[in-house]
C-alpha cells in the first residue's frame, strides 16, 4: 500500500496513529524538520501520509539504537532501504567500535575522541554504553588478566573514557526526578560501570549524586536531605569489598533504599544486608529496571 499524501491530519490525529505524543511530534518538527505540514484555510497545521511515514521511519531508527538527530536525518532523507538491510545499523556500530578500540590501543587520544564523537552522534547514549563502552572495558580487563594488555593501555583507555563520560554527566544532579546516590564500596576503584549506570538513569529523568570510588559507607548519610530516602547504589567488582562492610551496609539499608551492584553483588549479600535491590545485570539494563520501578 502506498503513502497517502492526500491525508490531512491534525496533530492530535497523527499522534494517535503513530503513538507519539503531540509535544514530541512538535519537537521533532521544530528541531529536525521531520514533519512538513500544510496549512488549512483556518491556519491549522495539517499533516500528510508522508509525514506519518517519516515518523514511523524515525521510530524504527530509534528502536535500532540511533540517536534522535541521526534517526531524523535518515527519515527525512527517505533512507528506508538502510533500515531494511539486516544488520546495517549494527555494522556501523561495530565499525565505529573497532575505530575506538584501535585508537585506544595506539594511545591515539585525538582518534579516540573522534570515534566517540561519531558514536555519540549516530547512536543513543544507552546504545553506545551497552554495546561499545562496557563490552570494551570487560574485554580489556580480561586481556589484562591474560597478560595481553599492558597496565599503560588499561590506564590510558580507562582514564580517557572516564573523562568523556563524566563530561556527559555534567548537570545530572539537576533533574527533578527521584534521586540516586552512587558510590563504590570502600577500596573499590573501578567506577566506570557505576558512571554508566548513572548516565543511563539520568537519561530516564533521575537526579544523580555521584560520590565516586572508595567511598566510606559512614559518609553516605551526609548526602541525605531531611526526610529524603533516596536510592543508594553501592558498587563493587569483588564480593570481598562488600562483605568487609556488610554490617555498615545493613545499617544503611535501615535508612535508605539500598541497591548492591557490580560483579561483587550477590543474592546472599543482598539478603544479609537487607538491600532493596540487587542489580546484577549490565549497568544500562539495571538502570532501565530501576527507572521502571520508579518510587
Amino acid at each position: 500500500m502506498g503513502v497517502d499524501d492526500s491525508a490531512n491530519l491534525r496533530i492530535g490525529a497523527l499522534s494517535k496513529r503513530v503513538g507519539v505524543s503531540p509535544e514530541l511530534l512538535r519537537a521533532w518538527e521544530r528541531r529536525y524538520g521531520l514533519l512538513q505540514p500544510s496549512r488549512s484555510a483556518g491556519g491549522f497545521r495539517l499533516y500528510s501520509g508522508s509525514d506519518e511515514a517519516r515518523v514511523q521511519s524515525m521510530q524504527r531508527y530509534l528502536e535500532a539504537g540511533l540517536s534522535a538527530a541521526e534517526a531524523a536525518r535518515l527519515a527525512v532523507a527517505g533512507a528506508d532501504r538502510v533500515a531494511a538491510e539486516p544488520g546495517s545499523g549494527k555494522a556501523r556500530l561495530t565499525e565505529l567500535a573497532t575505530e575506538l578500540e584501535t585508537a585506544l590501543a595506539r594511545f591515539d587520544e585525538s582518534a579516540a575522541h573522534a570515534a566517540l564523537d561519531r558514536l555519540f552522534s549516530a547512536f543513543r547514549l544507552q546504545t553506545v554504553l551497552r554495546e561499545v563502552v562496557l563490552p570494551f572495558l570487560a574485554e580489556l580487563g580480561r586481556r589484562w588478566e591474560r597478560g595481553e594488555a599492558t597496565v599503560a593501555q588499561e590506564h590510558f583507555a580507562s582514564n580517557l573514557l572516564r573523562g568523556r563520560l563524566l563530561g556527559l554527566a555534567r548537570g545530572w544532579a539537576d533533574a527533578a526526578g527521584p534521586r540516586a546516590v552512587l558510590a563504590c564500596a570502600p577500596g573499590e576503584l573501578h567506577d566506570l560501570p557505576l558512571i554508566s549506570f548513572g548516565l543511563a538513569l539520568a537519561a530516564r529523568g533521575w537526579s544523580i549524586t555521584y560520590l565516586g570510588p572508595d567511598t566510606p559507607i559512614a559518609t553516605i548519610k551526609e548526602t541525605l536531605v531531611g526526610r529524603e530516602r533516596p536510592l543508594v547504589v553501592i558498587s563493587a567488582v569483588s564480593a570481598a569489598r562488600l562483605r568487609a562492610v556488610q554490617d555498615e551496609l545493613a545499617e544503611l539499608a535501615a535508612d535508605v533504599r539500598l541497591a548492591l551492584a557490580g560483579g561483587g553483588a550477590t543474592k546472599e549479600l543482598a539478603s544479609a544486608t537487607g538491600a532493596a535491590l540487587l542489580l546484577d545485570e549490565d549497568p544500562v539494563t539495571a538502570a532501565e529496571r530501576v527507572a521502571e520501578q520508579r518510587p
